[in-house]
């Protein structure tokens, strides 16, 4: 496999992780608030890739953690965390995630003017139609889009604003450390939602199974994420977020009773075709 090739494989099964972690979100958010369970996650997240650095015999926090290129990430990483957590608890899982698929254009844009890659006219056609993809669904000024939907909006600008970031992040940060740093922001994500929300509550032992099954999806989609724009170029590698749409479609429709309609599938069909043909095509 070529390191693109392996570089989408790793989105690609960092979505599937992200969006299980969204399912058990929202699950739990119907009952605890969001802000707890961001907290409970971020510090039990952080702690893993703690002590996976301490196996590593490698500090958690090394100094290049404190570094501008990492201050910026981490200031990304909690406007995507903040309003994409507030967005999936209040509108449908699958319109969330639907709006959350604009991401790699953003992030291609991103790379093209930062990173000065190559970005061919193909993969910017096959890379736009996506996005076409994805308003297809999102049917902007009709009922389908809300004002709430506008939390999922900001969310998006926040993570590709982090993964551009973790792109430039310093080579010597391994994947562990930048975990760590990123759920010890996710931590701090809940704890501003917690201080001006609601005051926590003890979980049931359901919801705190729920907490758990976040965690661990969710540090298994950070950890794809993270060696995915370590691999392959970014403009390659990018357009496999799209993936995360259709296991959120399917979560919803599976645990939540929700039901896309016919333009949801069609625009959802545009994005498989799209991403298919940016891994195949050079």
């Amino acid at each position: 496999m070529t390191d693109n090739q392996r570089g989408s494989l790793f989105m690609t099964l960092s979505m599937a992780g992200f969006a299980v972690e969204d399912m058990f979100i929202k699950s739990t958010a119907q009952s605890l608030p969001v802000g707890q369970v961001l907290l409970v996650m971020g510090l039990c997240g952080a702690l893993w890739f703690a002590l996976l650095s301490h196996r590593a015999s490698e500090p958690a926090l090394p100094p290049a953690l404190w570094s501008r290129t990492m201050a910026l990430r981490s200031c990304f990483e909690v406007t995507g965390r903040l309003f994409y957590a507030l967005a999936i608890a209040l509108t449908p899982l699958s319109v969330a995630s639907s709006i959350l698929q604009a991401t790699p254009l953003v992030v291609v844009l991103g790379a093209a003017l930062i990173f000065d890659e190559k970005v061919g006219a193909r993969r910017w056609m096959l890379t736009t139609l996506g996005f076409i993809g994805v308003l297809v669904i999102l049917r902007p000024g009709l009922d389908g889009f809300d004002a709430q939907s506008l939390l999922a909006v900001i969310g998006l600008i926040g993570f590709a604003g982090r993964d551009l970031a973790t792109r430039a992040a310093p080579p010597v940060l391994s994947n562990a450390q930048l975990g760590t740093a990123g759920f010890l922001v996710l931590a701090a994500s809940g704890a501003v939602i917690l201080a001006v929300t609601h005051r926590p509550e003890l979980p049931d032992p359901v919801e705190a199974a729920q907490i758990l099954g976040a965690t661990v999806f969710g540090v298994l989609g950070y950890s794809f994420l993270t060696r995915a724009m370590r691999t392959g170029a970014v403009s390659a590698v990018t357009p496999f977020r799209y993936t995360r749409l259709l296991f959120a479609m399917a979560l919803g429709m599976a645990v939540f009773g929700e039901r896309p309609d016919a333009a949801t599938l069609i625009g959802a069909a545009i994005i498989i075709l799209c991403g298919v043909l940016i891994l195949t095509r050079r």
